[in-house]
């Protein structure tokens, strides 16, 4: 239990169609945020979406860049990460996480107009809080395997927690 605030706002792209129809993060099936985020030591058991309100206890949040739900983010618009990003770093400034942590390198480099970016922490900073890069854990992303993941999300869980 966490209770000095916010450690992580974890930020997906967009809703995809399930999620936008059960109304909980990382909803579809085969998504493997939920695995990952248990097997990088972020949760004590393995979450399921419709518990997504428990991440509070552990310091952790959840938001996405756009809010417009797809079946597939290449759907989405410049004009939509951009404005997604300005409105996500206002939450940030209001919320005050020790990190914001994207769920898409490529959603990230759009919303923010750093196309260098690469997975891990960022120069860029919002007030107070640094940024971290993930790796996307949607299915359709083979090339990074669960294991893979979930030991990049353990080097952010280390930074996030290192105080603590």
């Amino acid at each position: 239990m966490v209770a000095d605030g916010l450690h992580v706002l974890f930020c997906g792209i967009n809703p995809g169609l399930v999620s936008a129809a059960t109304g909980h993060h990382f909803a579809r099936p085969g998504n493997r945020f939920w695995p990952v985020l248990h097997a990088s030591g972020f949760t004590p058991r393995r979450l399921a979406p419709a518990e997504q309100g428990e991440l509070l206890r552990y310091g952790l949040g959840i938001t996405n860049v756009v809010s417009r739900s797809t079946a597939r983010a290449d759907e989405l618009t410049a004009e939509e990460y951009r404005e997604g990003g300005r409105l996500l770093a206002e939450k940030v400034l209001r919320l005050r996480p020790r990190w914001l942590a994207v769920a898409g390198v490529t959603a990230y480099r759009a919303a923010f107009g750093d196309k260098r970016a690469q997975i891990g922490p960022q120069e860029r900073t919002i007030g107070a809080t640094r940024i971290w890069a993930l790796p996307n854990p949607s299915g359709l992303n083979a090339h990074w395997t669960l294991e893979r993941m979930a030991e990049e999300y353990g080097r952010l869980r280390a930074a996030a927690f290192a105080d603590d």
